[in-house]
């Protein structure tokens, strides 16, 4: 069964009431979960025990992720519902939860009507990687490693911006932006222990060659900027009329993107900052001009001239503009 921030769905023959027995038969459960999480499985099968997220750790995922009443919230493998249900209830957002077991559906849109936040959630039977994700603002995940990195393809296609919040495993080499560990003493039935939180924000896909022209002193300057990119990590080249130049402190947070360099106009050194919003091939924004004769902010826009190089082996989701 799928998982989610509070849950993980038993298919294994085993059911939840199981689970939360004594500490002893819990720490055969908990063997089960770190051989599964070590065992091949093919792709796209979404099956994964059944362990409830402490509602401590529920409550600081959505706090890092800042959920709000205007988002849509995912809770892929939704379990007893209490992801989406506390943020709707505590913080006013939106959502809905996919569950391949039709037992926790039923409780789950039962727990939303005693919260009463039916209006604003529902779940659905359904297999995660057969869930469309397009709409979600939030994403919640509780699954294995392989599961993760099976969706993971899925997740970076998603629209920049998305917020992503995975309990206890990673992204294999797609580093988390926020990685905290936390205390979860109600964690595995009442045995106690600790909680990882993983939190990405979904990039723009910004490799490639791109370009534009500054009115500087009433003529144009051609800018041309080359940028490689793994997964939120960017770094790259410019030129200035033909010039290069070291880039600086290039950035990009979802499809937010900025970077800096220093550059000789006529004459002098400028330095130059740049902010803007991703949109496909065209990003616009704001640049800041500063030097000893010149003090100038333009609005700016640069187009993607060169396309990046087809993604890097398996799911490394790198490329180069050297390639071009």
């Amino acid at each position: 069964m799928t998982a989610t921030p509070h849950n993980l769905s038993f298919n294994l023959g085993v059911c939840p009431t199981q689970v939360r027995q004594t500490p002893r038969r819990l720490a055969g459960g908990v063997a089960l979960l770190a051989g599964l999480a070590a065992t091949p499985a093919p792709a796209a099968d979404a099956r994964v025990p059944y362990v409830p997220t402490p509602q401590g750790v529920v409550e600081r995922m959505l706090e890092i992720a800042r959920v709000g009443p205007g988002d849509f919230l995912a809770d892929l493998g939704s379990g007893d519902g209490r992801i989406v249900i506390t943020a709707a209830k505590k913080y006013g957002a939106r959502g809905f939860g996919v569950d391949l077991d039709p037992e926790r559906i039923k409780d789950s849109n039962d727990n939303a009507r005693r919260a009463g936040v039916a209006d604003k959630v529902t779940f659905y039977q359904r297999n995660l990687f057969d869930t469309d994700l397009g709409a979600a603002t939030v994403i919640t995940l509780y699954l294995l490693p392989r599961v993760n990195l099976d969706l993971r393809p899925r997740l970076l296609d998603l629209r920049p911006g998305t917020r992503l919040v995975s309990h206890d495993f990673d992204m294999g080499d797609w580093r988390a932006d926020t990685h905290v560990n936390m205390p979860a003493e109600d964690k595995y039935a009442g045995a106690g222990g600790s909680s990882d939180i993983y939190f990405w924000v979904v990039p723009a896909k910004v490799a490639g060659v791109w370009q534009w022209e500054l009115q500087l002193s009433g003529k144009p300057l051609a800018y041309e900027l080359k940028l490689d990119q793994s997964y939120q990590r960017i770094s790259g080249s410019v030129s200035v009329g033909g010039r290069p130049v070291k880039l600086q402190e290039a950035r990009l947070r979802g499809g937010e993107i900025s970077f800096g360099f220093t550059a000789d106009v006529n004459g002098s050194p400028v330095k130059h900052q740049f902010t803007g919003k991703v949109a496909g091939d065209v990003v616009a924004g704001s640049a800041r001009l500063s030097g000893a004769r010149l003090e100038r902010q333009h609005e700016w826009s640069a187009r993607r001239t060169g396309q990046p190089a087809a993604a890097g082996p398996g799911a490394g989701w790198s490329s180069s503009a050297a390639a071009h």
